[in-house]
């Protein structure tokens, strides 16, 4: 019996012998809500002085999305501390075992820190909640036009810190889409589009803040604005109400000048005549149809990757209302308007 007590506690004492790392956990939150973007840390304590690298593999987690398995580390004397991002994702969720394995030119040994169950809760939000939980979440630009007879459309950016704004959506609206993400985690970027009711005068929307661990109401006030300010938000034809009236001055111009050439019987008139006509013709031109292709896909904003809202079915011809880089802007059948790329446009 003694012998094999000696026999136990050499073999362990082997074991003991060749670990080089030690891990633990230093801090663990007491409760995460789901759909928080939240870190774990743990402390790293090696032995070998000189190695190449420390690489973490993750096994046994249970609701839970890893967003970087190359930790953020901060080096100290005598330890790291690495640090990893994850997403709760699930009402029950377990942190991973974390194996880390460390390199010694050619030479691996790895050490596996237990995961730990965590305490998830369930936000229980009202209708305007955005799905955003974040340290903060403010606006960047915005803007509102005229989307069709019923509806505005808003066009507006948000900027956040630790959170996930892919998973952006609002209930009681129209229609919906992200147009463009920085997809970081720390300090993400998202531009966003809601089509509305005319009637709202506001827009108003709530995140969770994770700072005050309240619902916060940020709210766009709805100024439609018909004029094209921006590119990404050119999504209306230019009101032709004004364009009409210079017109109809230019007709007035036209006649007098046509009644004093008459009276006055001077060359100098004729001459002046012909700018108001000029412009008459101008205006009174039809506007130019462009041929395009089937199974082209006309977008609501002229970006790279936007929201798709049609595909034609069959090659037509649209009215060319304008033209952005690499994209030309079509009023359809219904009187929407929307971008189609050039590559679309059939030859002529």
């Amino acid at each position: 019996m003694k012998y094999f007590f000696l026999l136990t506690l050499f073999f362990f004492s082997g074991l003991s012998a060749n670990k080089v790392l030690y891990l633990s956990h230093t801090d663990i939150p007491q409760r995460v809500i789901k759909g928080e973007v939240f870190a774990i840390t743990i402390k790293v304590i090696s032995t070998v002085k000189n190695f190449t690298n420390i690489t973490y593999k993750f096994h046994n987690r249970r609701g839970l999305k890893v967003l970087n398995s190359t930790p953020y580390r901060e080096k100290y004397e005598k330890y790291f501390l690495e640090t990893f991002k994850f997403i709760a994702t699930n009402n029950s969720a377990r942190l991973p075992d974390i194996t880390a394995t460390i390199g010694n030119y050619g030479e691996f040994k790895s050490t596996t820190l237990k995961g730990r169950k965590l305490n998830i809760i369930s936000l229980n939000p009202k209708n305007d909640f955005s799905n955003i939980i974040a340290n903060s979440l403010e606006l960047g630009e915005y803007k509102t036009t005229s989307y069709d007879t019923k509806h505005n459309i808003i066009i507006f950016t948000a900027l956040a810190q630790n959170s996930n704004l892919s998973v952006m959506k609002f209930s009681n609206v129209f229609k919906q889409g992200k147009e463009s993400l920085r997809d970081s985690y720390i300090d993400p970027r998202i531009t966003y589009f809601v089509v509305i009711n005319k009637e709202l005068e506001n827009f108003t929307f709530s995140y969770f803040n994770l700072i005050s661990n309240k619902f916060t109401k940020i709210t766009i006030p709805i100024i439609v604005d018909d004029d094209s300010v921006t590119t990404q938000t050119d999504l209306k034809p230019k009101d032709q109400s004004k364009e009409k009236i210079k017109m109809t001055i230019a007709i007035i111009v036209a006649v007098i000048i046509f009644i004093l050439a008459v009276w006055k019987k001077h060359y100098f008139y004729i001459i002046l005549i012909i700018f108001p006509i000029v412009y008459i013709l101008y205006f009174t031109m039809p506007s130019q149809d462009i041929c395009i292709k089937r199974a082209s896909m006309i977008q609501l904003l002229p970006v790279h990757n936007g929201t798709i809202f049609e595909t034609t079915k069959v090659q037509y011809h649209l009215s060319k209302e304008g033209r952005v880089k690499d994209f030309t802007k079509v009023k359809l059948k219904n009187e929407k308007i929307g971008w189609v790329k050039n590559e679309d446009i059939c030859s002529p």
